[in-house]
């Protein structure tokens, strides 16, 4: 079969791979129909993650289930279902208290297990706890693929954010960053109900844009000191309570800390990259540091029922779209800022 491996720092390419089995009764094969390129695959194709040549990559994908072991019988050969980017046991006391993300016994498509999202099968462990069934197991519309296939990480993540972050009514929330977990979380927050949604992104018109569309009602395309200054000059120095971390370098922490009031809340979604936090801030301000890794499978559910009755389109953050064996080009679509998210078909 096919499947994308990492080569090195900026080569990404399909190569023959061996073609995966059941080797579990928990197991099951999931024939992938269309799979994405997630901004945290960017610290892989850059070389800045512990990744060897030679792994394969991507997290995201939805599919038929055309195999399952002897024990699998909530899914069945045929359903077509949406995989989280972690695959879970369900049974564990993490995923029992909704924290599937620490799951002692799951792990990390194409790390803890070899085959990964951007291929054309794959091996699901705990295949009734990790899979989520689209709807009654039906092939879903096309049109409905993107916004379905968000559900594998970037909506979960986006929504983990604001939940984390205590948002509510009337509640104002400054996003920093405007990939697609950036445009997640303002989706999410106008759901929890927003009063203002303020977005700290790039100088990207098309982000801009999108970023309004979706819901957020200001967009500031300046960093640092600046952007804290145009969100002291918006709150008539007030700042704002609920603060979305969606990036995970050291300068947005730092205007994540620069923006948010004291005794407000800072929720990061953003895979932190060598970022360095001082205690004695947050003491000082009495300022909550939460969030952290999403447990997309416990939202997933709920986010399904909302797409599939038309009442969110996350898919609007895929803004290019490539068949399988042009991986190298969605690559470079993202890393150089030209596609906020690609979505990679596979199969028919």
């Amino acid at each position: 079969m096919h499947a994308v491996v990492f080569n090195g720092p900026h080569d990404v390419a399909v190569r023959e791979v061996a073609e995966p089995r059941i080797t579990d009764p928990m197991d099951a094969l999931v024939a992938v129909r269309a799979a994405a390129v997630c901004g945290s695959d960017l610290w892989t194709y850059r070389g800045m993650a512990s990744v060897a040549p030679g792994a394969r990559i991507g997290h995201e994908f939805l599919g038929q289930v055309v195999d399952t072991g002897s024990l699998t019988d909530q899914v069945r050969v045929g359903d077509w279902v949406v995989a989280p980017f972690r695959y879970s046991d369900g049974q564990c006391e993490y995923c029992r208290a909704g924290l599937t993300s620490s799951c002692t016994h799951g792990g990390f498509w194409g790390r803890e297990v070899l085959d990964a999202g951007q291929g054309e099968l794959v091996r699901v462990p705990f295949a009734d706890s990790t899979l989520v069934r689209i709807g009654d197991g039906d092939e879903p519309d096309e049109s409905m693929l993107a916004d379905l296939l968000t559900l594998s990480d970037v909506y979960p993540t986006g929504t983990h954010a604001v939940v984390k972050a205590g948002l509510d009514a009337y509640s104002s929330v400054v996003v920093i960053g405007d990939g697609a977990v950036g445009l997640s979380a303002v989706m999410a927050a106008r759901r929890a109900g927003a009063d203002e949604v303020i977005v700290l992104g790039s100088a990207h018109p098309d982000r801009r844009q999108l970023a309004l569309t979706v819901g957020a009602d200001r967009f500031i395309s300046v960093r640092g000191a600046d952007a804290v200054q145009q969100v002291a000059d918006i709150t008539h120095g007030a700042m704002v309570s609920h603060v979305v971390e969606c990036v995970g370098t050291q300068g947005s922490f730092d205007t994540a800390f620069g923006v948010v009031r004291d005794g407000g809340t800072v929720s990061y979604v953003g895979l932190p990259h060598q970022v360095s936090i001082d205690p004695a801030r947050l003491f000082m301000h009495n300022i909550t540091l939460t969030g952290g890794m999403c447990p997309a499978r416990v939202y997933m559910p709920l986010l399904m029922d909302e797409v599939l009755a038309g009442r969110s389109h996350p898919g609007r953050v895929f803004t290019a779209t490539l068949p399988l064996d042009r991986v190298g080009r969605a690559y470079e679509l993202m890393d150089r800022r030209e596609s906020i998210k690609c979505l990679l078909t596979v199969g028919a």
